[in-house]
């Protein structure tokens, strides 16, 4: 039987939002990558190459000077932020020499489905639940359409990102790759290499957890703070309910045409 009084659960209730919105400010850089992979770029169905050097990935531009710095001599022109308002106005991203901000808003975790947590199933089911709106979220649809119009079009290299770097930025990225004609085998290996480059923001994370809400907590709030084959799989059973394939989803889902499909493919592909 539980020992906590109505105002011990209204502390713990506090310090669960309290740790929700932490998780907003706490970005860095440490999943900053080049959608192409490391190397000379995935190979692609066709022979080639994804191109390097086009498109970059990252969470949260929590830079320092020098990394800001090191990211304008990429010759980044556009730095797309797919994050909530809340999210923007908590940590606004740092600028970089030569780049304009653009905001493509696409809804992530709830904070109060973050600060309600109770166990793996119900963190799993949030988790599910924001990959299943990437599909069926008309808001959502319309800021993924926005992001990749604006990839087709613009001059330079461009980043996009979200706060973790991971389900947002994961969805599109993984979007791209298959269009260059990258293997699911290969997507799903560079989706979930965001656990290997985010592994030291996830353990100050989960020492937040530790330390805020309980030991208890750790394997709870871990579930939403790493890349998982099933949450992308939930995300194409969407795509596969609602549209048939993924070039569908591109094409009726986000309203994207032949001239930006064939536009970013030629950006994509080397």
């Amino acid at each position: 039987m539980s020992t906590h009084g109505p105002s011990d659960l209204l502390d713990d209730a506090e310090r669960e939002h309290e740790f929700s919105e932490e998780l907003v400010r706490l970005a860095s850089a440490d999943n900053f990558r080049d959608v192409a992979g490391p190397g000379p770029g995935y190979p692609t169905a066709g022979g080639g190459r994804v191109r390097t050097g086009v498109f970059y990935r990252s969470n949260g531009l929590r830079l320092t000077h020098h990394d800001a710095t090191e990211l304008g001599r990429l010759g980044i022109t556009g730095l797309l932020d797919l994050r909530s308002a809340v999210e923007v106005e908590a940590h606004p991203d740092v600028a970089v020499p030569g780049a304009h901000w653009h905001h493509h808003e696409v809804p992530g975790i709830p904070l109060d489905d973050l600060a309600g947590l109770s166990d793996d199933d119900a963190a799993d089911e949030v988790m599910r639940r924001v990959y299943r709106g990437f599909v069926a979220d008309p808001g959502a649809r319309a800021a993924f359409a926005g992001l990749f119009r604006h990839l087709a079009e613009a001059e330079g290299a461009q980043l996009f990102h979200c706060t973790a770097g991971k389900d947002r930025t994961g969805w599109a990225a993984s979007l791209l790759l298959h269009l260059a004609g990258v293997d699911d085998d290969t997507i799903l290996a560079d989706y979930l290499l965001t656990n290997e480059r985010s592994a030291g923001t996830r353990k100050k994370y989960l020492a937040m957890v530790a330390e805020g809400l309980g030991p208890e907590k750790v394997e709870v709030y871990e579930r939403v703070l790493v890349a998982d084959e099933t949450f992308l799989a939930e995300a194409y059973a969407a795509v596969e309910l609602a549209y048939g394939d993924r070039t569908a989803y591109l094409r009726e889902g986000l309203g994207l045409d032949d001239e930006v499909l064939d536009a970013l493919r030629a950006k994509l592909i080397g």
